[in-house]
């Protein structure tokens, strides 16, 4: 299975992969029904999660039913438990929208709420992070996972979302990173796809993040709270969801 779920990844656009999982999803939650593990986002439970990664996979961490990863589990219990998301009116915008939120963020009455990304077949507005076609001062809420990664110039890029964002509004950027390393390390002339996913951990990311990301993104101007949520959570629930321990939130504010 391991095999396999890596051959698609590596071979099948992700907005084709975005329409497929529609389909696949029913059949998968239906077969690895179960107790073991649970997927907060939606209440259901299993023997086992996927395995997923570009490079070295990881077990047990592909929910069978929303195809949530650690970290979209991680973010919606913040969400859920510490923020007002799902009851305040909000204007929201999300880039690059995950599959596991998209639905049920537009489904929320209490959210004006609007996606964004250059392919995703999931986007309402195309567009490039880096330009923007929205005002100044438009969004209660941004948020932006697992994009900066993928974009050369990713000063621009969070100098557009700081420039969006309303006064007071909120984002949530998360990203890859390796908190072993001081400082992010990145390298142009690295472009080679199979080296790309040797050296940065994916084919199409450009840099890994090192423990500087959070003071970058306050030289932009956000004020930036770096929250390790999975400390507040008991023991068995990181390992009963799948979170990955120690995974850093940065919760950003203008």
């Amino acid at each position: 299975m391991k095999k396999l779920f890596k051959l698609i990844l590596n071979t099948i656009p992700r907005p084709i992969l975005i329409r497929l999982s529609i389909v696949v999803r029913p059949i998968l939650a239906f077969l690895l029904k179960g107790n073991r593990f649970t997927d907060p986002i939606d209440g259901k439970s299993f023997r086992m999660f996927l395995p997923y990664g570009y490079g070295t996979q990881r077990n047990n961490v592909l929910s069978p039913s929303t195809l949530s990863l650690e970290r979209h589990r991680l973010l919606w219990l913040y969400l859920q438990n510490e923020t007002d998301f799902f009851t305040a009116p909000k204007k929201v915008l999300h880039f690059a929208p995950e599959q596991e939120f998209y639905k049920r963020f537009k489904k929320q009455s209490n959210l004006d709420y609007t996606t964004t990304d250059l392919f995703s077949p999931l986007a309402d507005v195309k567009a490039d992070i880096c330009n923007l076609p929205f005002e100044d001062n438009s969004y209660d809420m941004i948020l932006c996972n697992h994009v900066l990664e993928h974009i050369p110039d990713d000063t621009k890029a969070m100098q557009e979302l700081y420039r969006v964002l309303k006064s007071g509004g909120m984002g949530i950027f998360q990203i890859p990173q390796d908190l072993s390393r001081a400082t992010t390390f990145a390298d142009d002339s690295i472009t080679d796809p199979k080296e790309r996913a040797k050296i940065f951990g994916q084919y199409d990311h450009v840099r890994v993040y090192g423990r500087d990301y959070f003071d970058k993104l306050r030289s932009i101007g956000f004020k930036v709270n770096e929250v390790d949520y999975t400390k507040t959570i008991a023991p068995e629930l990181v390992e009963k969801y799948c979170l990955s321990k120690g995974e850093i939130i940065p919760i950003c504010y203008k």
